[in-house]
């Protein structure tokens, strides 16, 4: 199975031999990935829609693979039984329906070691949440793909110190191990904020105005999560 750059990444956060439960499969590409590499002993697949989830079993029909993996209908952790999987996935979701998942059982989540989680918006608020409630970062990756940029991070229950504002924006893995990508999405960012800028200065208006001092505190908190890169 080759999967894009954004789920390999994903892929790759997984400990070997991990018992893995992949919420909102779609394709079930990552699991077959990880049983095919051996990477995981046992999948179960996890979707809230029977489509996507008839594809996942099609797929894994296809590649042999209906005796390691296990398909299953459910909203989220719903259907996922305690003791079932040691490692949670949630990849290419909202960042609020990530949220909302973690809460949903708390007593399957209590049970799981690692949450392998890869939101598609409002990362900020996912990492505040995981901050506030009792999570702390094992790892985390950044991929470009297709001139998109897609964090991702391993989580475990624990307590860490409490993130500042460019951690929660940025990742303070990704900031301290001074990573590639974000640098690169850091430098992409301060260009396209800089040139809507001086564009905005052209014009005139209480709205104009607002969105300039936006722009400005965007462009101060892109600058400091740069001076990381500078140490």
């Amino acid at each position: 199975m080759e999967l894009s750059k954004r789920l390999h990444a994903v892929a790759g956060l997984v400990t070997e031999g991990a018992s893995v439960a992949d919420i909102g499969t779609d394709h079930g590409y990552i699991p077959i990935y990880l049983i095919e590499n051996g990477v995981a002993g046992k999948v179960i697949a996890m979707d809230i829609n029977e489509g996507p989830l008839e594809r996942a079993r099609e797929h894994i029909e296809e590649h042999g693979l209906a005796q390691q993996i296990e398909t299953r209908l459910s909203d989220g952790l719903e259907a996922l039984k305690t003791g079932e999987a040691d490692t949670v996935i949630t990849a290419g979701m909202g960042g609020g329906l990530v949220i909302h998942i973690l809460e949903a059982r708390p007593e399957i989540t209590k049970d799981v070691k690692y949450f392998i989680l890869q939101p598609q918006s409002e990362i900020a608020k996912v990492r505040r949440f995981l901050n506030e409630n009792g999570f702390i970062s094992i790892a985390e990756d950044m991929v470009e793909e297709d001139g998109k940029y897609y964090p991702m991070m391993k989580m475990a229950h624990g307590t860490e110190e409490r993130y500042s504002e460019i951690e929660l924006l940025y990742g303070r893995r990704l900031l301290r191990e001074r990573h590639s990508v974000l640098h690169r999405y850091l430098l992409r960012e301060l260009k396209l904020k800089e040139e809507i800028s001086e564009k905005l200065k052209l014009q005139k208006g209480d709205r104009i105005r607002i969105r300039l001092a936006e722009l400005e505190r965007d462009q101060v908190l892109l600058r400091k999560a740069l001076a990381c890169f500078d140490v």
